[in-house]
């Protein structure tokens, strides 16, 4: 093997990486990129440049660990779904889940409702918390 190898091997390395967008074949292209420079410098074995690259891939996996590690620990941003939960809103239309009828405006919005407890029914006016949102409906529970 020799420099041109390991400088291919680079380029089909970050090329891969490129692709995938994973993280799966950067340590090899770090790995490929290390071996080809001793290669150029060095008189190199096969096992030696193979010992080489796979030390130093683990090396830059090792060391790039603790970056993945906290880039994958950030915090969780909440969905437009997931900050309407807790909210107030009123009773439009009369909720009941055995007529199928039930309206709530929250935030402006109007949004189909049915009640937390089916054999609820909430009159017109009244103010709720969402307690769900179910796709474009909202499971809904008085203020009391």
């Amino acid at each position: 093997m020799n420099v041109l190898f390991w400088a291919i091997a680079v380029i089909a390395f970050v090329i891969a990486e490129v692709v995938t967008v994973q993280l799966v074949s950067i340590w090899f292209a770090a790995g490929s990129f290390i071996t080809m420079i001793a290669c150029y410098f060095y008189d190199l074995s096969t096992m030696e440049q193979l010992g080489l690259f796979i030390v130093s891939s683990v090396l830059f996996l090792l060391v790039s660990l603790p970056f993945i590690k906290r880039r994958k620990q950030q915090i969780k941003v909440a969905t437009n779904a997931e900050l309407d939960v807790g909210k107030h809103a009123t009773v439009i239309e009369v909720i009941d889940a055995d007529k199928g009828t039930g309206r709530v405006t929250l935030n402006g919005v109007n949004w189909s409702a049915v009640p937390e407890n089916e054999n609820e029914i909430i009159p017109e006016g009244t103010i709720v918390i969402v307690k769900k949102v179910m796709g474009a409906k909202l499971l809904v529970t008085p203020e009391n």
